[in-house]
């Protein structure tokens, strides 16, 4: 029987993503995302913050709340390969894993004080979905935690900005400019899964509180409309 331990969670995101598409497959290929770390009640109290302002980045530890399951696969498919070859688990950042947590590392904003709310990290480049849960927030140390003579295997280097997209007036107009910069650069990276190649097919999207509409074409994202989303996360 496996053996089971408690982890406590210290608090939630607020992000632009209200569903798993679209999400960038790894922290820090887009940093115009902003996002929020809320703690939980338990957990607002300032001096556990304290000093953190002096690191410009943080490791999140973080559940992978929507891809929770009772069993397991020794393999997966990772996306970086197409999605046709499998790899053991342990060999990828796959999110169905025994224990489904996530890894991000994310760059300090700065921190916010709100009067409900407490102190509120505000962040860069996460990966993460609205209302995720987090176990634990730790320091980016660069002299421990870069290592220059890595490795990355499979994955040696960012995935390139795969499209070009274009916005039309309407939706450029629509969407404030922090958000329409973070959209692009989501949207650049081809948020389709690695088998779907419709030229016909249209995608959507909810991103930042709006429904985005999408066509893929000979490398050319055209974002056909957007309009406020309804959708609210739980």
């Amino acid at each position: 029987m496996a053996e089971l331990h408690e982890m406590k969670v210290i608090g939630r995101i607020r992000s632009d993503f209200q569903e798993k598409f679209g999400i960038p497959r790894q922290s820090g290929l887009v940093q115009a995302l902003r996002a929020e770390l809320v703690f939980a009640p338990e957990y607002r109290n300032p001096d556990a913050l304290r000093g953190i302002e002096g690191f410009s980045h943080l490791w999140l530890i973080w559940q992978f709340s929507k891809a929770v399951r009772e069993d397991w696969s020794p393999t997966v498919r990772p996306p970086r390969l197409g999605g046709n070859a499998r790899l053991g688990v342990f060999a990828t950042r796959s999110p169905f894993r025994p224990n489904p947590m996530g890894l991000s590392c994310v760059k300090l904003l700065g921190l916010r004080e709100d009067p409900e709310l407490g102190t509120v990290l505000q962040i860069a480049g996460a990966d993460l979905l609205d209302g995720t849960p987090v176990y634990d927030v730790k320091p980016y140390l660069p002299y421990a935690d870069c290592v220059p003579e890595a490795v990355g295997g499979f994955a040696p280097a960012a995935p390139e900005k795969l499209l070009r997209v274009e916005l039309p007036d309407p939706v450029r107009a629509l969407l404030p400019p922090q958000k329409l910069e973070a959209l692009t650069g989501v949207l650049a990276l081809d948020p389709r899964p690695s088998y779907h190649d419709d030229p016909e097919r249209v995608y959507g999207m909810r991103f930042g509180g709006y429904e985005i509409h999408f066509r893929v074409r000979d490398g050319l994202l055209s974002v056909l409309d957007a309009a406020e989303s309804s959708h609210l996360t739980d």
